[in-house]
């Protein structure tokens, strides 16, 4: 399986353009001699994936422009409700007061399944714990559980690290490790979680730090860092997350990858989103390290 790493630059614009294709305004056709011109913004935990997409559908498409531009997931969605991006790429379900915001300025935002994900929790190679449960990853990264020692380890302090406000991965893991799937939960992340800009930024502190753990997508996983096995709670079984055990849904901290339209993709949005969909497309999720929906 693939795998691949994403620096800072990943926060920069990514931009994948056909020769002699311009951006001309409502251009999203796809018939012979007519450009195709598509932004597409958000999450940096797709846009390796979505920058494969659309190198391999530009092959076959010539006369395809696709623009792709990371952020976090929250960036790309704020840019579909500002009008200033074709397609949100998002590792996090679109939240209500956006919708409402949407709905405020006439914008309809509609969800296309695009991927699966399973977020992985990593620690430095010497950390000799090996699984943690729900709880007690809710418990690090909230700072009630401050030192190794209190799970089995060594007798030092933990370096929580957690992606940026930014991130769906941040909001996910908040939602569905932190607060226990309770979406309204209380729980925060504690004032000592330093905040990271990029997955790829997290695998590489940990890597050098013995006492660091923190969280990643899978397709980030990597030789330089250890991967624990999680369970949903202490009395159920332990799962190291893979391609398999995301698909099969046995790792607990699983996920869709997402896309956001302006209504229901249309011309040369529809015609991409299609392609993501297609065997093709699909393949490309498994070569990137992530899990193909079908």
């Amino acid at each position: 399986m693939k795998r691949y790493s994403i620096s800072a630059l990943a926060l920069l614009t990514v931009a994948v353009v056909a020769a002699g294709c311009g951006r001309p305004t409502g251009s999203t056709g796809t018939g012979a001699g007519q450009s195709a011109s598509i932004q597409v913004k958000g999450s940096d935990t797709m846009v390796n994936l979505t920058q494969a997409w659309a190198e391999a559908y530009m092959q076959t498409h010539p006369e395809a422009s696709i623009a792709v531009t990371g952020g976090g997931s929250g960036t790309g969605i704020a840019a579909l409700l500002n009008g200033t991006t074709d397609i949100a790429i998002s590792s996090r379900d679109i939240q209500d007061k956006e919708i409402a915001q949407g709905k405020a300025k006439g914008i309809e935002p509609v969800e296309s399944v695009v991927a699966l994900d399973g977020i992985a929790v990593i620690v430095n190679p010497t950390n000799k714990i090996a699984k943690l449960n729900v709880d007690q990853l809710s418990a690090i990264f909230t700072g009630k559980t401050i030192n190794w020692s209190e799970l089995g380890g060594m007798g030092k302090k933990i370096v929580a690290l957690s992606r940026d406000r930014s991130s769906g991965t941040h909001v996910f893991f908040l939602e569905h490790v932190l607060r226990k799937g309770n979406a309204k939960g209380p729980e925060e992340y504690g004032t000592s979680v330093l905040l990271l800009p990029s997955s790829q930024a997290i695998v590489d502190e940990v890597a050098q730090s013995p006492d660091a753990i923190g969280y990643i997508g899978l397709g980030y996983l990597s030789n330089k860092v250890k991967d624990v096995a999680v369970a949903a709670d202490k009395s159920t079984v332990y799962v190291k997350p893979s391609v398999d055990t995301v698909r099969s849904k046995a790792y607990p901290i699983s996920r869709s990858l997402l896309m956001y339209t302006n209504g229901a993709p249309q011309g040369a949005m529809k015609d991409f989103i299609d392609y993501v969909l297609s065997p093709g497309g699909q393949k490309i999720v498994e070569e990137q390290g992530f899990v193909p929906i079908k």
